[in-house]
């Protein structure tokens, strides 16, 4: 077992990175995203394809960053890479936006609603009554519960890969498990029809790119075994296996569901399905009942695989950002019994849990959404610069298709930068506000850490 200067081990085989990408993009989109691509691309078979077409884009931006991974495995991902490219500020921007709300406000989220599907067992766990309330933030037992699961999984991660492994794996398998089999009953033993997929309806193509957008941001996540780089074994050969396993185990697991969905009725009545019952929905057209209980269960287990992957992802560039001073100095200490960044993990922790007890969660998410897009684009990017600027640089991996496919994947991601800016003007407004924001704070915490 190898250990890096900084102290952080290289424990990770590509099995658990893999699981990592499997769990951080799997989360809540893929079961209500289809609702919206149905309504907008009413054609069966053309819906499916921008499933598959959105499964390509992920692919070439995860072959993009098993490049960059390779020749430069270090903790951080993108972080790194737009610091390699294109500066210390570029880099400090997507770090500052991940902390603010790219991981932080996702696992706030992704902890709410986890709370509320415990509220299906437990109603109580599930009320949003205040218990106390100051000005800017409510406690209720839903922001209770959502902060014991952000709390547990911040302590587990703490302690070690090891048993954080164990529980990332085991989250993971369950969640791919779980889709998979009911995919195979419902296509075996549901009451569905294979005529729902020659049925009639229009296909157009603006339609089709625009219907990437949210097929794209369900797709989110595929780079996570990036930023684990500096603790996988053999990371030349194991992270771009990692990111081409765990993106291809998506994009199939995605599109069957898809399938799944379209086999249970047609998709038209797909797209007036209310997107909280898609599940509901289709289980009842398939078994003529409501699996609720069974659904609610297995969406718990998805989303504490989430935020388990978030909660290993996201300190990991806070540790790179301050190793080199532009975080707080005690997130770039290794713990030394635990060999993990444990100042990063409880900072995101604690931030996360003001987050859940702030009224401005969704506003935040939501200004800061399409940033998660913007800045995996600026980071395939890096790879063109790279090449150009260390052409003859050893690269144990090098991108497939490139230079078209990491071309493709940074087209698109810019037209779907420009739709957002220019069809929800105000959000993304605020959205470039919040990383705006970053750049007066990069001034600030440079000259600090100068001082120091």
């Amino acid at each position: 077992m190898s250990v890096i200067g900084a102290g952080l081990e290289r424990r990770l085989g590509p099995i658990d990175a893999a699981a990592i990408v499997i769990s951080n993009v799997i989360g809540g989109g893929i079961f209500f995203v289809p609702v919206i691509v149905a309504g907008m691309v009413p054609h069966a078979t053309g819906m499916i394809g921008v499933w598959i077409a959105g499964g390509a884009l992920a692919f070439f931006g995860a072959m993009a960053y098993a490049e960059l991974a390779a020749l430069r495995p270090q903790a951080g991902g993108e972080y790194v890479y737009l610091r390699e490219a294109f500066g210390p500020m570029a880099a400090f921007l997507t770090g500052w936006t991940s902390f603010v709300a790219g991981f932080s406000g996702a696992i706030a989220a992704s902890a709410l609603a986890l709370a509320d599907y415990v509220g299906r067992f437990v109603p109580a766990a599930g009320s949003g009554a205040p218990i106390v309330r100051v000005p800017g933030l409510v406690i209720s037992p839903r922001a209770i519960v959502a902060l014991t699961a952000i709390a547990v999984l911040t302590i587990v991660h703490v302690r070690g890969l090891g048993p954080g492994r164990l529980l990332q794996n085991t989250l993971a398998a369950l969640k791919a498990s779980a889709i998979a089999v009911f995919v195979a009953i419902g296509l075996t033993l549901g009451h569905g029809s294979s005529a729902h997929f020659a049925a009639a309806g229009t296909l157009a193509p603006v339609s089709v790119l625009l219907a990437l957008v949210p097929v794209m941001f369900s797709y989110s996540g595929w780079n996570a075994a990036a930023y684990v780089a500096e603790e996988v074994r053999d990371p030349a050969r194991n992270v771009p296996l990692a990111l081409g396993v765990g993106t291809i185990v998506v994009v199939v697991l995605y599109v069957v569901l898809n399938v799944l969905y379209v086999y249970a009725m047609p998709v038209r009545e797909l797209a007036a399905v209310p997107g909280s019952r898609l599940m509901d929905t289709v289980a009842e057209r398939l078994f003529g009942f409501v699996a609720g209980n069974v659904l609610a269960l297995f969406t718990i287990v998805s989303l504490a695989a989430s935020i388990s992957a978030m909660v290993i992802a996201g300190p990991r560039v806070y540790f790179a950002m301050a190793r080199d001073g532009l975080f707080v100095p005690s997130a770039g200490r290794v713990h030394p019994r635990f060999h993990t960044p444990a100042a990063a993990i409880v900072a995101q922790g604690v931030w996360s849990g003001v987050l859940v007890l702030s009224a401005t969660l969704s506003e935040l998410v939501s200004y800061t959404g399409f940033a998660i897009v913007l800045f995996s684009a600026v980071a395939v990017l890096a790879l063109f610069v790279l090449r150009r600027r260390e052409p003859d640089a050893p690269r144990p991996f090098r991108a497939l298709g490139y230079p078209w496919a990491p071309a493709i994947f940074v087209g698109a991601s810019a037209i779907i930068v420009v739709n957002e800016i220019w069809r929800n003007g105000p959000t993304a407004a605020a959205g470039l506000s919040v990383i705006a924001a970053g750049v007066p704070a990069y001034f600030l915490v440079r000259r600090r850490a100068r001082r120091a």
